[in-house]
């Protein structure tokens, strides 16, 4: 059973950083689409960020050029670097790693911004 592992949540005052992991178990790790997603209370879940397998990279417009998404291969794990943080980041962020048709997602992890 393929597990992924967030962790690097937490409250931060507005303007700070954070960095979330992800950590997967399984072997496809290399082939697979990886994305960051959030869900803020009373709204849907929404995509953040993907890297393809090839290291290509997509944001939604409200974090660009404050959040980074970066995967190391080798330790099967995706990174989101995430800036001057907003209160509306606040939400709980998913990871996702998406490959052959087969969607994993992680148990979440809570990040909230607030002075």
């Amino acid at each position: 059973q393929v597990q992924l592992v967030e962790s690097g949540g937490g409250l931060v005052q507005p303007g700070r950083s954070l960095r979330l992991s992800c950590t997967a178990s399984g072997i496809m790790f290399s082939i697979s689409l990886m994305g960051w997603y959030r869900q803020a209370p009373g709204k849907e879940r929404e995509l953040v960020a993907t890297v393809s397998r090839g290291g290509d990279v997509n944001y939604v417009d409200s974090v660009k050029g404050r959040f980074t998404i970066s995967r190391d291969n080798a330790k099967k794990t995706v990174y989101l670097q995430m800036n001057n943080l907003k209160p509306e980041d606040t939400a709980v962020y998913y990871c996702n790693q998406y490959y052959i048709s087969t969607d994993i997602w992680g148990q979440g992890t809570q990040v909230t911004v607030s002075s």
